[in-house]
C-alpha cells in the first residue's frame, strides 16, 4: 500500500478521537487539523494546516478509506478503515499507535493502545501482530542495539518502517591513514542539564487531556450553530 505520510497521519487522528472522544466524532476540519498537530502521542510531531489535512481526506475518499460525514454548516470527516480492512477493535488499535507513533516494540503497542482498546497481556499482542502480518498489514522490524524486544510497523504507507543501512567504512590504507589530534572529551553534562525522562504516565495523561480539551471546543462549536 502507498498512503502518503499525511494520508497515515490523518488516518490514525481519526481511529484514535472515534476511540477517545466518541462525542465529538466524526472531526471537524479544524478538531482533525489540532488532532494532526499534537505535541503528545505523536512522531514526527507535524504542523498540517488546513489545506494539507483537506487533501489528504480528498485522497482518502477516493480510495474509500475516508469519507465527509455530514455536509452542513461544519463538514465533519471519518474514516472507513474498519470497513475497508479490518472491524476487530484490537487490530484497529494496534494500526491506529503504529500509524500515529511509528514502529513500537510489543510492550509499547500495549502500554500505548490501553485508552484505544485493553490487551488483557503481551500474548494478545502477539497474537494481534501475527494477524496483521499475515494479511500484509504489518512487519517486524531488527531489534534496535541493546533493546529486548523486535519492533512493528505498519504497512499501510509512507512512515518510518525503512531501516537505515549502516554508513559505509572507508577503507584505511597507508597512503589515506593520517595522524588526526585527537579531540578533547566533551565535559559531563550537569544534572540539572540532563534531559528529563520518559514518563509514559505523564505523556497518558497530557493526551488524555488535549482530547478533553478537543471534546468540549466541539460541544461549544455545537451550541453556537444551535445559537
Amino acid at each position: 500500500m502507498d498512503l502518503a505520510a499525511t494520508e497515515i497521519r490523518v488516518l490514525g487522528c481519526l481511529i484514535e478521537k472515534q476511540r477517545t472522544t466518541p462525542d465529538a466524532y466524526p472531526l471537524s476540519l479544524n478538531a482533525l487539523r489540532m488532532a494532526c498537530n499534537q505535541s503528545t502521542a505523536r512522531d514526527p510531531v507535524v504542523r498540517y494546516d488546513d489545506a494539507t489535512v483537506r487533501d489528504a481526506m480528498t485522497r482518502l475518499h477516493g480510495r474509500r478509506w475516508g469519507r465527509l460525514a455530514s455536509s452542513g454548516r461544519t463538514p465533519k470527516y471519518r474514516h472507513l478503515l474498519d470497513e475497508a480492512l479490518t472491524r476487530a477493535p484490537n487490530e484497529l488499535a494496534v494500526l491506529c499507535v503504529l500509524m500515529l507513533r511509528g514502529p513500537q516494540t510489543p510492550g509499547e503497542l500495549k502500554q500505548r493502545t490501553d485508552r484505544l482498546h485493553h490487551f488483557a497481556d503481551l500474548a494478545a499482542v502477539h497474537a494481534t501482530l501475527r494477524a496483521l502480518i499475515d494479511r500484509d498489514l504489518v512487519m517486524q522490524l531488527d531489534r534496535r542495539p541493546g533493546q529486548k524486544e523486535e519492533r512493528y510497523a505498519q504497512l499501510l504507507g509512507a512512515g518510518d518502517n525503512a531501516q537505515p543501512a549502516p554508513a559505509p567504512t572507508a577503507a584505511v590504507t597507508p597512503q589515506t591513514a593520517g595522524w588526526v589530534p585527537a579531540a578533547p572529551s566533551p565535559a559531563p553534562m550537569p544534572a540539572s542539564a540532563q534531559p528529563p525522562a520518559h514518563d509514559p504516565a505523564l505523556e497518558q495523561r497530557v493526551a488524555s487531556l488535549e482530547d478533553q480539551v478537543a471534546s468540549l471546543r466541539a460541544e461549544l462549536r455545537a451550541l453556537n450553530d444551535l445559537l
